[in-house]
């Protein structure tokens, strides 16, 4: 459904921005504006004494038309531009366009590293683990696809049995997150081996952590995903990862290498069972998984990218 935005709303917007910046009025060497929301406040700057970034974290191959004329006004003010990947830029005129991914902290309490019998015994609070464990974590979501998730499980279940766990985040001022748990549940049908959980059921961080490590599969089903970081996660934890083959999921899965993406649900299915199938190549697939986080997906290289650009920006 296309949107549109009235003057009012537009001025609001406006209006908005420079009374964010009037309160903050930054004085770094470097300062980032993060995502659509705030962007026009560079306009306001009226003493640009360090450089500005503005750093979108969306996925914008395909953005709303008139969104994208509003901030295109501002991006040309701005000294760099720093999308996930270089394609969400689309044709945007700029000097200096950055592709920054985002990244996880080794360290966190969601992805540091835990004994598997404290991961199991964790997991074992909220699900049985006698049956292999598909887990897909992420916001209930329409973009999530957790209905198309619950259609791959069904076919696999036909064939092998399995327990599928859907996690999400919500708040309770999140009507249109509770709206789509709902549906989940409903579209469920109260299948005992259809597990769905959130931060509500007690559900934190470390407890994803543990999921994340128990289940014989991570799956991310995005139809839209500016990055995917539970797929960061899940390989970062040498978890077979399976996701959507769209957006940033693309540039952590090397399709059969360290992962698999998949176009539809008989895809999601197919590679399910591959995995749960043959053990020692779901191994060496989490073993390559970890190693591309490790190598291109961890703190210490955001922090290196980033310096990278500053660098470029001093000169």
């Amino acid at each position: 459904m296309e949107i549109f935005f009235t003057d009012k709303e537009v001025n609001e917007y406006i209006e908005q921005a420079k009374s964010t910046y009037d309160q903050i009025r930054p004085d770094s060497d470097f300062n980032i504006i993060h995502d659509p929301q705030p962007c026009p406040i560079i306009n306001f700057v009226d003493d640009k004494k360090g450089k500005w970034i503005w750093r979108c974290h969306i996925d914008t191959e395909n953005p709303n038309p008139q969104a994208w004329s509003m901030i295109s006004d501002y991006l040309s003010l701005y000294d760099a531009l720093v999308f996930t990947k270089l394609e969400y830029a689309r044709k945007t005129s700029h000097d200096l366009i950055y592709q920054i991914p985002p990244s996880i902290d080794p360290f966190s309490v969601k992805n540091k590293d835990i004994p598997e019998a404290q991961a199991r015994d964790i997991v074992e609070k909220f699900v049985p683990i006698d049956l292999p464990l598909v887990t897909q974590v992420s916001r209930f979501d329409p973009w999530k696809d957790p209905l198309g998730v619950i259609d791959a499980y069904r076919i696999v279940k036909e064939k092998q049995p399995i327990r599928l766990v859907l996690i999400g985040s919500l708040a309770h001022d999140d009507p249109e997150g509770i709206e789509w748990l709902k549906k989940v549940k409903d579209y469920a049908k109260n299948d005992p081996d259809i597990i769905i959980l959130s931060n509500l059921d007690g559900v934190g961080d470390l407890e994803v952590n543990a999921f994340q490590r128990v289940s014989k599969v991570i799956l991310q089903k995005s139809i839209k995903e500016g990055f995917g970081l539970t797929i960061t996660e899940g390989m970062w934890k040498k978890t077979p990862v399976i996701g959507g083959n769209v957006g940033g999921i693309k540039l952590q899965i090397d399709d059969g290498k360290n992962g698999f993406l998949v176009d539809n649900i008989e895809e999601s299915a197919e590679k399910i069972i591959y995995i749960l199938k043959n053990p020692k190549k779901a191994k060496e697939i989490g073993e390559a998984g970890h190693i591309k986080i490790k190598n291109e997906f961890l703190l210490i290289k955001h922090v290196e990218r980033y310096l990278d650009l500053f660098e470029i920006l001093s000169k």
